[in-house]
């Protein structure tokens, strides 16, 4: 028999990443009395990272809304409410009467207890990761240039639901070492191969955006054991054309006037891009050995304008399982390679995203994402 209360859905503030503690409602997109679908955008939420709108994992109808705009709540805190229409009244006030904010994470009881992050000390030197989930498949995620692991803050808990997912930074980006032996693919390849030996993951599904899908087509190439399925993102390596300005721009850029146009090219909705990244990316950009390590792997893999390492051919007749997914309105790298593999990959294309795609159209691109790693586990 059905109880009142598994009739009655709660929507909390969602954690997107890992060092996420609370979020400001801006806007609701659906009013109270809507009739609410899977997907459907609920409302905007601004962090201290980024602004994204939080879409309905149920169905219902909106039958409160408690989070008012402009006011900060902590993660997991009630916002709003779902529910059949012929639910009373009287059953939505007890259940919000009743609703307590599970611990936050890290304190003791918390579902997600534990740290943040993790190092690692590898062949490649001392690399930071996140690992999230126990499931018996593991992804692993791979950002681009001048990224970190924290680009994948919309994905990785998504993923974590069924697989084990690992987020790491690559040497010379985040809070991993600095120093670069070998600035090529090959070496960055590499420097992922180190990180698997070292937390024992014998095999992962290779989750790559921008340079970092360039770099897990070349592990799949050199160690196809390694690599159950590729997942590409707005990926390098498979086409000649890269927006070298951007490029140029995020590595000469020493001020937050300099750096937050470059930034905003990454994304269709420039608005995205908040203070508080701007400056987090500065405090990168100045610590000791970033400016040559990023110089290196440019001149290495984007030198004369252009991307110097082109693979699809050779991963489409490795037959590796791909996904591609671009934003159509990609500035950094054309949507136009996102058919560069032909019938050897799924191709997603998503309008209204930019090379950030994974966090202007979470929700879309996590969907895929799963699709492809259930299918191919």
């Amino acid at each position: 028999m059905t109880t009142p209360n598994e009739r009655i859905k709660p929507i909390v503030m969602p954690k997107w990443g890992l060092s996420m503690s609370e979020g400001k409602v801006t806007g609701w997109l659906k009013q109270p009395g809507a009739t609410v679908n899977l997907g459907d955008d609920l409302l905007e939420v601004e962090t201290d990272k980024i602004t994204n709108v939080v879409e309905a994992g149920e169905t219902g109808v909106l039958r409160r809304v408690l989070g008012e705009p402009g006011t900060v709540y902590p993660v997991k805190a009630l916002i709003a409410v779902l529910a059949e229409p012929d639910v009373p009244d009287s059953d939505i006030d007890a259940f919000i009467a009743g609703y307590a904010v599970p611990a936050a994470d890290g304190e003791e009881g918390g579902a997600d207890a534990g740290p943040r992050y993790e190092f690692a000390e590898t062949a490649a030197g001392t690399i930071r990761y996140a690992r999230r989930g126990d499931g018996a498949t593991t992804v692993l995620l791979v950002h681009g240039f001048g990224g970190d692991l924290d680009n994948w803050l919309f994905t990785i808990d998504a993923l974590a639901e069924g697989a084990t997912v690992y987020a790491l930074d690559l040497p010379g980006h985040g809070q991993s070492a600095k120093t670069l032996p070998d600035p090529t693919l090959s070496g960055l390849s590499k420097a992922v191969r180190d990180f698997m030996d070292a937390v024992g993951i014998g095999a992962a599904h290779l989750v790559g955006h921008s340079m970092g899908g360039a770099v897990s087509m070349r592990t799949a190439l050199d160690a196809p054991e390694r690599v159950a399925s590729l997942s590409l993102i707005c990926s390098a390596g498979l086409g000649r054309e890269i927006n070298q300005d951007y490029i140029a721009g995020f590595i000469d850029a020493t001020s937050r006037r300099d750096l937050k146009p470059v930034l905003e090219t990454l994304f269709a909705d420039t608005g995205l891009v908040s203070r508080q990244m701007t400056e987090d990316l500065l405090k990168y950009k100045r610590l000791d050995g970033v400016d040559g390590a990023l110089r290196a792997i440019a001149s290495s893999m984007f030198g004369n304008g252009e991307q110097t390492v082109i693979l699809g051919e050779a991963v489409g007749a490795a037959k590796v399982p791909t996904l591609v997914v671009w934003g159509a309105e990609d500035r950094v790298i054309p949507a136009a390679h996102a058919t560069a593999l032909g019938s050897a990959a799924r191709v997603e294309v998503i309008p209204n995203a930019g090379h950030m795609v994974q966090m202007e159209a979470a929700g879309k691109v996590n969907a895929l994402l799963k699709d492809h790693v259930t299918k191919n586990a």
